[in-house]
């Protein structure tokens, strides 16, 4: 059993979402698309994956990538409770993001045998965040919360918390929270248009995914 402590866990998710400045969030619809799609964005330079619990082939999507793509940092998100917090340790996550958190999955993240990064949108949430243990947060839904302003004024009185933020970001709007020091890492979809992922355009995602790979950060 992991026992995690708030430095250890935090350390854990700064290897982790520390390899590229983007972090794709994908939803699998077709299984049969799950390792070429994993295999363009770690060849492009984007080996961090997050993928989301939202539709009937997450798991299995998630543990044909951790076992066929080799580079592949293959997470999950859409993470709701302890038991898709355990399946999917199982099938192969090496970490967890949650768009929220509960008291049952903050006790269960505890002595999870990966990494649990829960979301919040306030400074209220994120103070309960720290009464867990936890210093690194989703922040979710980004721009509808406050967007980098918000993150700027975490900084004062939260100044040793790091963020991945993520909901209503675009190639236009990442610099600019990629720019702010306590920013580790920013998730979107902006990558992964429906046409292309319809037509397994895997050169159109490819070229995106490039693209967000030669980002600047600060954090």
């Amino acid at each position: 059993m992991t026992r995690w402590t708030p430095e250890s866990r935090a350390e854990r998710i700064d290897e982790l979402l520390f390899a590229a400045p983007v972090l794709p969030v994908i939803a699998i619809d077709r299984l049969e698309d799950a390792v070429p799609l994993a295999r363009t964005l770690v060849d492009a330079g984007l080996p961090v994956l997050e993928i989301t619990l939202r539709s009937e082939v997450a798991i299995e999507a998630i543990r044909a990538i951790a076992n066929e793509v080799p580079g592949a940092i293959v997470g999950a998100g859409t993470v709701l409770d302890a038991d898709a917090l355990g399946a999917v340790a199982e099938a192969g996550a090496v970490f967890a993001i949650a768009p929220g958190s509960t008291e049952a999955l903050y006790a269960a993240a505890a002595s999870a045998s990966i990494p649990f990064l829960p979301a919040i949108a306030t400074a209220s949430e994120l103070m309960r965040g720290l009464e867990h243990g936890h210093r690194r947060f989703k922040f979710f839904p980004a721009e509808s919360a406050g967007g980098v302003s918000a993150l700027k004024a975490f900084a004062g009185p939260f100044a040793s918390v790091r963020f991945c933020p993520t909901g209503g970001i675009d190639a236009n709007k990442a610099p600019a929270y990629l720019a702010l020091p306590n920013v580790i890492t920013v998730g979107g979809s902006w990558m992964l248009p429906k046409a292309a992922l319809e037509a397994r355009d895997w050169t159109a995602i490819g070229d995106l995914a490039s693209a967000c790979a030669a980002l600047a950060r600060r954090g």
